[in-house]
């Protein structure tokens, strides 16, 4: 593989499109999506050199040697590679280097992740463990330092923290993009010395801030936030979010991820209100592996942005040459034009968007679905793999919620929304018999519980969950729980929480569904509690258990242990529950589960 820079290589570029030098590659013949003006263009060819292009025009015969290999485009589409600009890797459950096996066959060229679920595990450690291995990955996968750890200071216990200081450092290391998303909001708005010493350091950088204001507020706050300097968001649902980001100044990331599909409402300022669309950004933010394997990773949220009534070329463009200029990588990646790096596509039907073939940097990578070449190996050390400490053997009487005195008590439920990041706050009437609140599955009111993992306290926080349709004796655990990922356990069975809680610290983290006292699917995460040592399609297919054992248990959610996870976000409203007890998000305050059950 060439490993030289441009400016090493611009002289050998230039030969080879005056013909004094044979490419390595041409593919002619094909229809270029010319991302950069618009156009859809027939009867182009695409000549590589080296790791990048060389020459884009309608003769290549000029570039075309003895050894030159040509492949013939026969009229099919030559698309950028597709980038996406905000993820998270540890949301898979599988590595970076199986995350890349499993969507570079789909046309993903290019990956910004933010790791802040090892960070909060790891802190800095785990940042640098996701970074080398990103760094040796047959695609481009760039790092955001993670800004947010913890996510909410004060209001939850992480693993570990990162500060000014530590986001300093790792904006120095090769392959680091810029600050990961600012999730902090109110500490944005009400001007948190640490969140904007981070802001500040990271300016200091040249490079990009990313954004995360989860709040329905447009009001002050939301101006306040966009004032502190993040860049860009994912966390809008509405029409509304899209305009008022897009008028800002911010980039509008607009995700579908597994369980998070905020495209077609928001893609309607471009469709309907005629917004500008280059300000405007496809991303998945998080992706399960099953969803990966089985329905495609960017070319899936091309699809689904064409459905709605964007233009191929445009929808391409949010997923290409937006997200490039975004990062201030467009001289790089984005684009089929000379001097970038080869990352292309060749695909037939725009609106059916399926790559049949993936070349990045200059090599053909992927054929028909198949990938063409190895993905190094990475080993984790044994250290990360040993990260689920509860203190003690949990048992059912840790999962009670008592009380003072029998009688109806108003109680903070949780309210679950289907394919949406945020909660309802709830507040539900429940009856205390013997000094006890139980679950009610009637009311579809099952017991959430947070067990401290990463400082063995065997501290319990239990609370209620409303939406997940629980209908019989069951119980499922998760050391995916977003962002300071303690253990997150749901049920409806109290016997069968603690079984699914101590058998997870056994496996060293994953998911688990109990129901009656056994184990019915299992998917062990043994890297820091979030992540497989096997292959994407093996998580897949435990993932899909796990899913599966939810519908068994009497829930219809799409991608409920995506939902599952989020239980715990201590930073998107409107009610969670975390280490500290059960977190009303909009005033930032530890509330009682119980009103005057003391």
């Amino acid at each position: 593989m060439d490993t030289k820079s441009l400016s090493e290589l611009s002289r050998s570029l230039v030969d080879v499109a005056m013909g004094r030098k044979p490419a390595d590659v041409v593919i002619r013949g094909g229809r270029w999506v010319c991302v950069q003006s618009g156009e859809i263009l027939p009867g182009i060819s695409v000549a590589i050199f080296g790791e990048r292009i060389a020459f884009v025009g309608q003769d290549a015969s000029h570039i075309i040697g003895p050894d030159t290999r040509v492949i013939e485009a026969e009229g099919r589409h030559i698309v950028p590679g597709l980038l996406d600009g905000h993820m998270h890797v540890e949301s898979g459950m599988i590595t970076v280097g199986e995350f890349v096996r499993a969507v570079a066959p789909r046309g993903t060229t290019g990956m910004f992740i933010d790791p802040h679920e090892i960070a909060n595990v790891f802190g800095l450690d785990g940042v640098r463990l996701m970074a080398d291995e990103a760094a040796i990955q047959p695609i481009h996968v760039w790092v955001q330092v993670p800004s947010c750890v913890p996510s909410a200071p004060g209001l939850e216990t992480p693993g570990a923290a990162i500060g000014p200081e530590e986001v300093a450092e790792a904006l120095s290391w090769p392959g680091i993009i810029g600050l990961g998303e600012m999730m902090n909001f109110p500490g944005v708005f009400n001007s948190d010395e640490k969140m904007h010493l981070e802001m500040a350091e990271t300016r200091a950088a040249g490079k990009v801030i990313g954004g995360h204001y989860a709040s329905l507020d447009l009001g002050k706050p939301f101006h306040g936030y966009v004032a502190g300097g993040p860049e860009d968001d994912h966390e809008g649902t509405r029409l509304e979010d899209a305009l008022a980001r897009a008028r800002q100044g911010m980039k509008v990331m607009m995700r579908l991820g597994s369980a998070w599909h905020d495209v077609a409402s928001q893609v309607r300022a471009v469709t309907e209100e005629g917004l500008d669309p280059r300000h405007f950004l496809l991303v998945t933010d998080d992706s399960h592996s099953g969803t990966l394997v089985h329905d495609g990773h960017m070319d899936r949220v091309v699809r689904h942005a064409i459905e709605q009534g964007l233009e191929p070329i445009t929808a391409i463009q949010m997923a290409t040459l937006n997200t490039a200029e975004h990062f201030g990588l467009a001289g790089d990646i984005g684009q089929i034009a000379p001097g970038r790096y080869a990352d292309l596509l060749l695909v037939g039907e725009l609106e059916s968007f399926a790559a049949e073939m993936v070349f990045a940097r200059g090599r053909l990578i992927a054929e028909d679905g198949e990938l063409l070449v190895d993905i190094p190996d990475f080993v984790y050390p044994p250290e990360v793999k040993s990260s689920v400490r509860l203190g003690k053997e949990l048992r059912a009487e840790d999962f009670s919620v008592d009380v003072s005195k029998d009688g109806v008590f108003t109680v903070n439920v949780i309210g679950v929304i289907e394919n949406q990041a945020p909660t309802q706050h709830l507040k539900m009437e429940m009856k205390a018999v013997d000094g006890t609140i139980a679950v009610d599955i009637k009311q579809d009111l099952a017991k959430v519980a947070l067990v401290e993992r990463h400082q063995a306290t065997g501290e319990v926080q239990v609370g209620f969950v409303h939406g997940f349709g629980f209908d019989r004796p069951c119980a499922i655990a998760s050391t995916v729980a977003h962002d300071s990922h303690h253990m997150i356990v749901v049920g409806t069975n109290e016997t069968d929480m603690a079984l699914a809680a101590n058998r997870l610290a056994e496996v060293g983290g994953g998911q688990i569904v109990i129901r009656e006292g056994k184990t019915v699917a299992l998917v062990e995460l043994p890297i820091a509690g979030l992540m497989s040592e096997e292959r994407a399609e093996i998580v897949a297919e435990k993932a899909e258990r796990v899913l599966d054992a939810f519908k068994e248990c009497g829930c219809n959610l799409n991608n409920a242990n995506m939902q599952l996870s989020l239980l715990a976000l201590v930073v998107i409203p409107d009610l969670r529950i975390s280490d500290k007890g059960l977190v009303d998000v909009n005033r930032f305050e530890v509330i009682p589960v119980v009103e005057g059950g003391d």
